[in-house]
């Protein structure tokens, strides 16, 4: 599914315009990814969270050269399914 099969598909479910679909769901992405940018954890009950985790600086091997490099520390976003997302 794309975004905009997943417009299509929340217009279609909350019986609105495919405008106001877009609009709503453009402010929500924008919300979640302010939280995340500021270090906060998004939950959204039975579908998912989301969390910031900090990936610590480490050693790896470059598979071209076999050369050892310094893989410098960075933040990362964590998922993790909820209830609704069981398969």
């Amino acid at each position: 599914m794309n975004k905009g099969e997943l417009v299509a598909a929340i217009a279609a479910k909350a019986e609105i315009s495919k405008a106001v679909a877009a609009k709503a769901l453009d402010a929500a992405m924008d919300a979640v990814a302010e939280a995340l940018k500021k270090g906060e954890d998004v939950q959204l009950v039975g579908f998912a969270g989301l969390k910031v985790v900090e990936k610590p600086a480490h050693k790896g091997i470059n598979p071209a050269t076999k050369a050892v490099i310094d893989i410098p520390a960075k933040k990362a976003i964590k998922f993790k399914a909820g209830a609704k997302l069981a398969l």
